[in-house]
C-alpha cells in the first residue's frame, strides 16, 4: 500500500495532565481543563463518496482490525501501522456487528446483517467460509459465542433470540416471548458461558441460562426495566457481575445483572458530561471503556463536529460524570460511530504501541490513528492512495436508530 505523507495543523498542547492512558488513575477529574489532547497520526479514507464507519474491532492478537462499513463490506487494516490489508464482501444489507471469536480460530471473522445472515471469513484470504440464515423476513443485529460447552450462537434477530449449534450449523432453540420487539445486543457471560444477556428496544435486559433444553419458560432468569430503546450494554466489575447500559436516547444506568438492582441512574448524563468540559456540547454517546486492572469506567461522548471525549464515570456511592481525560479533536468532521482502544491491547499496554493511543470511525468515512503528545509523529499524517471504489447504491440509517 502507497502512503503520502502530509503535513497536518498541529494540536493545541493544552495538557497538564503528563499520563495519556485514561486506564491510569490520575486526578483530573477535578480540574476541567487538565485533560489530556492527542495528537492525529493516520488518516485513512476508507471510501470515496459519503459512506461511513460502523464498527471496528481488533483480532485476539492485535494483528489487525476489522472495519465494518455502510457499503455492507469489512475491510481489515493493521492496527499499528495502517496498512489496508483486504476487504470481505457479500452482505447484501447493513452490517450491525462484526467480532472475532477467539484463539481457537484466529483468522475467522463473524458478521451479521439486516440481511438475515450470520458469516464467517477467512482474513487471509478475505472469502466467505460459512454463512447460516436467521430467515427470509429476519434481521440480524448482534451475536455471541457461548454457552457452557462453547458450542452455541446465539443471535438477537427481530422480538426473538435465535441458537445455533455452531458446530453443525443446526438451529436448536428459538425465545420468542421474552422481547416484543428488536433484540439489539445478546451477549454471553464472561466467566459464566450459560448465561446469556439480551437487551431491546423494548427497554428489557433479560439474563437466561442456556443449560439444557432452551426456552422461555424455564431458562428466563431475571428481567431488568431500563425504561427506553437500549443501545448497548456491557461487562464491569471484578467477575462481571455488572453491566453499564447506553440508551438510544442518550441515558446511562449501571446494574448489577444478577439481582437486577440498579447501582447508578444518568438521565441527564449528556448535560452532566457537557458541562464538565469548555469544548463543544456532548450530543451523543459512542461506547463505555471499562479498565479491569484499576476497575474504572468512562463513558464517551462526542459532538455532531466529530470532537470526542473519555468521561470517568462514578457509579459506587454518589453517580458521579467526571471532566474527560482524554480528547481526541481534529481528526473527524462527522458524528464518531466506534472507538477502539489500543490501551486494551493484553501485550504490555501503550509502550508496545509505538505511542499509539487508538482508532477512531465516523460518519466522514475516516480511520483516525490517535497518538500521545510526547509523540515525535505528532504533527505527521498519511493518507492512504489505496482506495477501493464505493458500491452503487449505498443504504444508510440515522445513528439514533437501534441498528
Amino acid at each position: 500500500m502507497e502512503a503520502t505523507d502530509m503535513d497536518v495543523e498541529e494540536q493545541p498542547q493544552n495538557n497538564p495532565n503528563p499520563n495519556p492512558n485514561p486506564n491510569s488513575n490520575s486526578n483530573s477529574s477535578s480540574n476541567p481543563n487538565s485533560y489530556k489532547r492527542f495528537g492525529l497520526k493516520n488518516s485513512i479514507q476508507t471510501n470515496f463518496g459519503d459512506d461511513y464507519v460502523f464498527q471496528i474491532v481488533p483480532r485476539e492478537d492485535w494483528t489487525a482490525m476489522a472495519v465494518s462499513l455502510s457499503t455492507n463490506a469489512v475491510k481489515l487494516y493493521s492496527p499499528v501501522t495502517g496498512q489496508y490489508y483486504g476487504e470481505c464482501r457479500g452482505h447484501s444489507d447493513t452490517i450491525n456487528h462484526i467480532s472475532f471469536p477467539g484463539a481457537s480460530t484466529p483468522h475467522v471473522l463473524h458478521s451479521c446483517s439486516s440481511d438475515g445472515t450470520i458469516r464467517a471469513w477467512d482474513t487471509r484470504t478475505f472469502q466467505q467460509v460459512s454463512c447460516i440464515s436467521a430467515g427470509d423476513s429476519q434481521e440480524v443485529f448482534s451475536f455471541s459465542f457461548g454457552g457452557s460447552t462453547d458450542n452455541l450462537l446465539a443471535a438477537g434477530c427481530k422480538s426473538q433470540i435465535l441458537f445455533w449449534d455452531w458446530r453443525n450449523k443446526k438451529q436448536v432453540a428459538c425465545l420468542e416471548d421474552s422481547h416484543v420487539e428488536d433484540v439489539t445486543q445478546v451477549h454471553f457471560v464472561p466467566g459464566q458461558q450459560s448465561k446469556l444477556l439480551s437487551a431491546s428496544v423494548d427497554g428489557l435486559i433479560c439474563i437466561f441460562d442456556t443449560d439444557g433444553d432452551i426456552n422461555d419458560d424455564d431458562n428466563l432468569e431475571s428481567v431488568i426495566n431500563v425504561g427506553t430503546s437500549i443501545s448497548k450494554v456491557g461487562f464491569l466489575g471484578e467477575r462481571y457481575q455488572k453491566l453499564w447500559c447506553l440508551t438510544h436516547i442518550e441515558t446511562l444506568s449501571i446494574w448489577d445483572w444478577r439481582d437486577a438492582k440498579s447501582e447508578a441512574s444518568f438521565q441527564d448524563a449528556r448535560s452532566l458530561a457537557s458541562d464538565s468540559w469548555t469544548l463543544d456540547h456532548v450530543d451523543y454517546f459512542v461506547d463505555c471503556h471499562y479498565s479491569k486492572e484499576d476497575e474504572r469506567l468512562w463513558v464517551i461522548g462526542g459532538s455532531n463536529s466529530g470532537t470526542i471525549g473519555y468521561f470517568p464515570v462514578s457509579y459506587n456511592e454518589v453517580g458521579v460524570i467526571g471532566s474527560p481525560e482524554a480528547v481526541l479533536a481534529g481528526g473527524h468532521t462527522g458524528i464518531v460511530r466506534s472507538v477502539l482502544p489500543m490501551a486494551s491491547m493484553q501485550q504490555g499496554g501503550l509502550a508496545q504501541n509505538q505511542g499509539i493511543f487508538g482508532w477512531t470511525g465516523a460518519e466522514d468515512g475516516r480511520l483516525c490513528c490517535w497518538l500521545s503528545d510526547e509523540s515525535p509523529q505528532i504533527n505527521r499524517s498519511w493518507i492512504s492512495s489505496a482506495l477501493i471504489m464505493k458500491s452503487p447504491s449505498t443504504r444508510k440509517k440515522n445513528r439514533h436508530n437501534p441498528y
